[in-house]
């Protein structure tokens, strides 16, 4: 039981992130199995970009700055797959004339005005609010983790738009919260009050990308679930900026 736990474990991290972890021996597991790991891969990309937010203050870099450079490394760690999820979505769901038209369009590897404009927005708008909190590496260590909460639920609880995919192959009726919300609650609580800010930053942003999943699109997709997780962490930080 604990060898398959880490070998779903270094699944997840081997989807979800650039970092190595080894090659996989067979039997591999299902990616679905792997699920309930998606919040714990958020304690490594959060813990690292945290420690080059720490190393860069430490070295006397503005908190613009900082922010900055911390969120390029954020994307460095995870191949920009959620970055990429965002722009998908937004090219998909801003330009699609119908559902079949806006999951086509999510299919596109070229980069449209929606997408572009969304990536421009949310990035600023992450990097601005990190730079104004004070909670800055804890905030980035449990956004992390509960962000990727946030796209398990969106995976599991919606729908798939598709019947491939990625969305399709991860998702499942089995539910796998239990790891992902005990280390949310964990990681939430030194943040005090604030705390509640954040989580209802996380919940709206979540609650708006699904609604507008469901009536569009039909459902989750590997995309919406990648903007899922970049979208959630940005509109905590926002919430968490303004208290």
């Amino acid at each position: 039981m604990a060898n398959r736990r880490l070998k779903e474990l270094r699944l997840a991290v081997v989807f979800l992130t650039r970092l190595p972890v080894g090659r996989l021996s067979h039997p591999i597991p299902d990616l679905s199995d792997a699920r309930w790991a998606f919040p714990l891969v958020g304690v490594l990309v959060g813990g690292i970009t945290a420690l080059i937010w720490m190393a860069l203050s430490a070295l006397g870099a503005s908190p613009l700055l900082a922010a900055t450079l911390t969120f390029g490394a954020q994307a460095m760690v995870t191949g920009a797959l959620h970055h990429d999820g965002l722009a998908d979505v937004a090219d998909g769901l801003g330009g699609g004339r119908d559902r079949a038209h806006a999951l086509d369009i999510m299919r596109d590897s070229r980069l449209g005005s929606y997408g572009a404009l969304a990536l421009v927005v949310v990035s600023l708008a992450w990097v601005v609010a990190l730079a104004d909190t004070s909670h800055a590496p804890l905030s980035l260590l449990a956004l992390a983790v509960a962000s990727r909460l946030a796209m398990l639920v969106v995976l599991t609880e919606l729908p798939s738009a598709r019947e491939d995919g990625l969305g399709q192959s991860a998702s499942a009726s089995r539910r796998a919260y239990g790891a992902g919300l005990v280390l949310t609650a964990l990681l939430m609580i030194p943040l005090g009050g604030p705390a509640i800010a954040a989580l209802l930053g996380i919940t709206l942003t979540t609650a708006f990308l699904a609604h507008r999943a469901v009536k569009r699109i039909g459902g989750q997709t590997g995309d919406v679930c990648g903007a899922t997780q970049l979208l959630s962490e940005t509109g905590a930080l926002v919430a968490l900026s303004m208290t």
